[in-house]
């Protein structure tokens, strides 16, 4: 009987406990729908259950989204799944975001993707905002930036500058399928600034899957997994059974035994060492990481993170800026005539164009502005989180809300750029200031505030060296047969939009071979 009691009294105080939890359960779903409810929220596309508004997005979401914007607005909202998204297209909201409320909405949504592959958000680009961050990026800055690094890349990239050179001019006039060779140009350049002069060793040249590699982990960037927009536990099933995380795991693995490979060997004792040995950025995080410098407890996965990060962000954007820039001439023989005119003129009869000639440039870094507006890499920049509540153009934006800027909307914004803005004009720059480098409104390529790209300059150099010379070099042609009208522009990509074919044009070899 007292047993009985006893049971009864734990059975009515569990249905007691339960009842309480389920009201209190009721009482905060209440709260929130009323709360969303008074909140002003931007417009957007009705979302259907369980996608949201994904079926909407299509193979090129930056064209997608810039047409709903005409339809919904410049501030607009989105459902991917469950999870809540808010897409600007118009360099005001863009800016009151980015700049307005930066330290509001400066840290990224968590995905699994990004997750595993940056050794759980160890680099730079996907770590959250925070101390950590703070410091990680610092060191990445200051590495990038400091006077030793700025004259390693430099000499990497002229190498590399000259290989291309030399590999175009042995062409022959005949046509060249240019993606190959700028692709080869950017991982060259990055690869011989980041692991150093071993780069162009037989382990290195053997190791021939890992571009391949890191195209894949591109895809894996864009956060394609259906654990970001559905409940985790539905999304996670889903992703195994579709072979998502099995795909993410085999290119970890790749990943992370290259990069261990290139760990030992800058490890190793007996390392042969070249004049500039030990000034390559692997050198610098292994000191972090054996020496303990500064706050952070660095690890061997912190190196590979970073490592990962400069390869990630370096290649891809810089290649990408010159096979777009080379696509929008070629199809322009004014501007290509006008912008071989300046190269030559500050040649002066050299062979190439030097480091100390670029500052002449003015028309070529025009080319290079307008290239940017029309075809920015990332098109949607990496997206940011909201860490508060904001407003943004008057619409309450709740925390945990992700922030996508259509960088390519903003390029072609009509109030922005009143003069034709779809045709590729490197003039419209001539009456102006704006740049690229995040202070101004209308071209935000790069983004801008504490999420900044932090290899911005890196990268625009080499793109404005590689074009000067291949400018300088070469007449430029399309195969025989063809027209400008023939040169396809479609693109293709998930984080970073390249073209969808390859570019094949005919280098008439110009100027003078170097001897060696």
């Amino acid at each position: 009987m007292v047993t009985r009691v006893l049971n009864s009294t734990s059975f009515s105080r569990r249905m007691a406990v339960t009842l309480i939890l389920l009201l209190a359960l009721i009482s905060a779903v209440s709260v929130l729908l009323l709360t969303r409810k008074s909140l002003k929220l931007p417009p957007g596309p009705a979302p259907v259950p369980v996608l949201g508004n994904l079926h909407q997005l299509g193979p090129l979401p930056h064209r997608t989204l810039r047409d709903l914007a005409r339809l919904h607005g410049p501030v607009m909202q989105l459902w991917l799944g469950k999870a809540p998204a808010v897409v600007l297209s118009s360099p005001e909201a863009a800016w009151e975001m980015l700049r307005v409320h930066d330290l509001d909405c400066c840290t990224r949504p968590v995905s699994p993707g990004p997750k595993r592959l940056t050794y759980d958000l160890k680099n730079v680009a996907f770590a959250p905002y925070g101390a950590y961050w703070r410091e990680i990026r610092k060191l990445l800055v200051v590495e990038l930036v400091s006077a030793r690094r700025v004259k390693a890349v430099w000499c990497a990239r002229e190498q590399q500058v000259e290989k291309l050179i030399s590999t175009l001019g042995c062409a022959g006039a005949k046509p060249v399928a240019l993606d190959e060779h700028i692709l080869s140009l950017s991982d060259g350049i990055i690869g011989t600034v980041a692991f150093g002069n071993i780069y162009g060793s037989d382990k290195f040249t053997q190791n021939k899957n890992f571009q391949h590699a890191l195209d894949e982990a591109t895809d894996v960037l864009s956060g394609s997994s259906a654990e970001d927009f559905l409940p985790k536990a539905v999304g996670r099933f889903i992703d195994h059974i579709t072979g998502v995380v099995a795909q993410r795991e085999r290119i970890f693995k790749h990943l992370d035994a290259f990069f261990d490979m290139v760990i030992e060997q800058h490890l190793d004792p007996n390392r042969a060492k070249s004049e500039n040995s030990g000034d390559d950025l692997v050198d610098v995080l292994i000191s972090h990481w054996k020496e303990h410098r500064g706050t952070l407890k660095f690890t061997r996965n912190h190196v590979k993170a970073i490592i990962f990060d400069t390869f990630i962000a370096g290649i891809d954007t810089s290649s990408i800026t010159i096979m777009w820039a080379m696509s929008e001439l070629i199809r322009s023989p004014r501007v290509l005539n006008k912008v071989q005119t300046e190269i030559r003129a500050v040649v002066d009869g050299k062979d190439r164009v030097r480091p100390e000639d670029m500052s002449k440039l003015k028309y070529l870094r025009m080319v290079v502005k307008e290239t940017l507006r029309l075809h920015p890499p990332a098109p949607l920049l990496v997206p940011r989180e909201t860490m508060r509540h904001i407003q943004i153009s008057g619409y309450d934006i709740p925390a945990k809300t992700r922030i996508y800027v259509n960088a390519w909307a903003i390029g072609r914004d009509q109030a922005s750029w009143p003069e034709h803005p779809e045709e590729f004009n490197p003039e419209r720059f001539e009456e102006n200031e704006i740049d690229f480098k995040g202070e101004h409104l209308q071209l935000l390529p790069f983004g801008t505030g504490r999420r900044i790209c932090p290899g911005m300059s890196m990268g625009i150099a080499t793109v404005e060296f590689t074009l000067a010379n291949m400018l300088c070099c070469f007449q430029w042609a399309l195969p025989e047969g063809m027209v400008v009208e023939d040169v396809s522009m479609e693109e293709e990509g998930k984080l970073n939009f390249h073209r969808k074919t390859p570019l094949v044009l005919v280098p008439i070899i110009l100027c003078k071979r170097r001897n060696h």
